[in-house]
């Protein structure tokens, strides 16, 4: 399917930022809809009820997916609309055990992706992901 590029045309006032950054906290955004694409910036397995981060590839990558849901969610969007993907792996024998995971929360509908191996923010972060969703309905807006 090939998108009409009248569709692509983004004025400035089509930009919204979702959970821009509290002052004093680090200096990006959640999530930026820019016209009908949608930019979650990387999420990490941390757990926010708790704030701690459980050890593992898999309940790491779980906590992941769950972030980028709440984060599509504002927007009106879900796993289903993502369309790229990026995933860092602290250590790239953990893909594995984070494929799994993201394959059963992405199947059937699963977005182009690379995987790469990188020092994370901090030790224990195991897993990070990026997206960029499609939002048929434009600006973003529910």
């Amino acid at each position: 399917m090939f998108i009409p590029l009248q569709i692509l045309a983004v004025p400035e006032t089509m930009i919204q930022r979702i959970d821009p950054p509290a002052p004093g906290k680090s200096p990006f955004s959640g999530a930026v809809v820019a016209g009908p694409f949608v930019f979650v910036s990387g999420q990490v397995g941390t757990d926010p009820k708790t704030g701690t981060t459980p050890s593992g590839f898999r309940a790491q990558t779980q906590n992941v997916l769950a972030h980028i849901e709440a984060k599509l969610s504002k927007v009106g969007c879900g796993l289903k609309d993502v369309v790229k993907a990026t995933v860092f792996l602290s250590d790239i024998r953990g893909f594995e055990e984070m494929n799994e995971v993201y394959r059963a929360a992405f199947a059937p509908d699963y977005p182009a992706r690379s995987t790469l191996e990188a020092h994370l923010a901090r030790p224990e972060y195991l897993v990070e992901i990026e997206v960029v969703a499609f939002s048929s309905q434009g600006a973003g807006m529910p």
